[in-house]
């Protein structure tokens, strides 16, 4: 991310912070630190008279749909998830506008952010059985929370592999009109090109059908380590529930898996397996669902380049290091396809 961008992203002026603390009536400012973890969103640590706050500036979430997902926060709370509930502003609303800004403000809540491999195997265990603990909840918590029934159905599209080729093509020509480019763009242009083999050599491999094996319900939507805080070897906090919504449970389980231990380009299966059998104890998902869970995210890591649109498109940089980490595990994933598959329904 350039300079630029940072400053944009997490510079709030003084104007509006002193109309955001008027909104929630917590007093002056006293300090403020900009969070570096969220990727889409921008949080701060405030400090104020009235105690620490993390404020949140939504910039991806239509209105609607957060005040639907915060208002499911207190309800979950209630059946033991953990979970910080927003407050109100003066006005009763879990949201203040400002200047065509949306934010939102919770109470602090202390802990850290731990990848998934510095997490112990029982604390690994203990994540699984914690998703599904959320789903659990979410599932009990639909009518109390007013939100939609669950659907009998839900569909997921399987992107043809002739469409990925054509978003590899477009962006080598975004990354070939740069001229020399600097060092991404090296990387970019040497990564759609293997891409676009490794789509050639694996197309066969394509999921079949639109139609997810297994259960589904309502799901967390981000659930992994830049959203979870730990103290005390514990799980202190879920945060980040924007991308609430209904979805197979095994495309959670899989892509939690997939964001936690898949580190510096390789899965550590162990923990993959572990994390799984935890949430197994609680949800007992089957083998088929699982499997077919890791190969459609497989596929949708092999025709997707968020990433390189979010940089050549929207001019955003700050998912460029995940580019290049994701391109990483996609390969080695993809050389033991078989392997990381067994992990997932515990047949190392």
């Amino acid at each position: 991310m350039t300079d630029a961008n940072v400053a944009d992203r997490t510079h709030i002026p003084a104007d509006d912070l002193a109309e955001l603390m008027k909104a929630y009536d917590i007093g002056g400012v006293l300090d403020r630190q900009h969070l570096a973890d969220g990727l889409m969103n921008v949080n701060w640590r405030l400090d104020t008279r009235a105690g620490r706050f993390a404020l949140k500036r939504v910039t991806d979430v239509p209105l609607d749909r957060l005040r639907r997902n915060l208002a499911v926060l207190p309800v979950l709370a209630s059946h033991g998830v953990p979970t910080c509930t927003p407050l109100f502003t003066v006005h009763g609303d879990v949201i203040a506008e400002v200047r065509g800004d949306v934010y939102c403000l919770f109470p602090w809540s202390a802990g850290n952010h731990v990848r998934g491999t510095d997490l112990s195997p029982a604390q690994t265990s203990r994540l699984g059985t914690h998703l599904a603990g959320l789903h659990t909840a979410l599932g009990r918590a639909v009518d109390e929370a007013g939100m939609p029934a669950v659907p009998a159905s839900v569909t997921a599209e399987v992107t043809e592999a002739s469409r990925a080729v054509q978003k590899a093509d477009r962006l080598a020509a975004a990354v070939s009109a740069r001229g020399a480019g600097d060092s991404f763009d090296a990387v970019a242009g040497v990564a759609l090109e293997k891409r676009k083999i490794l789509l050639d050599k694996h197309v066969h491999l394509r999921p079949e059908g639109d139609a997810p094996a297994g259960p589904h319900g309502w799901t967390h939507g981000d659930f992994q380590y830049r959203n979870l805080l730990w103290a005390d070897g514990e799980l202190k906090a879920v945060l980040d529930w924007d991308r609430l919504g209904v979805r197979p449970y095994a495309e959670e389980v899989v892509r939690t898996a997939q964001v936690q231990f898949g580190v510096e380009g390789v899965f550590d299966l162990e923990r993959v397996s572990a994390f799984v059998s935890g949430y197994r104890l609680v949800v007992p998902l089957e083998p088929a669902a699982l499997l077919d869970g890791a190969r459609r995210l497989w596929w949708k890591r092999m025709t997707d380049f968020w990433q390189l649109e979010f940089h050549y498109d929207r001019g955003d940089h700050s998912c460029d290091d995940l580019f290049i980490a994701d391109e990483a595990l996609l390969h080695w994933w993809t050389e033991r396809l078989d392997e990381v598959e067994r992990a997932f329904v515990g047949a190392l």
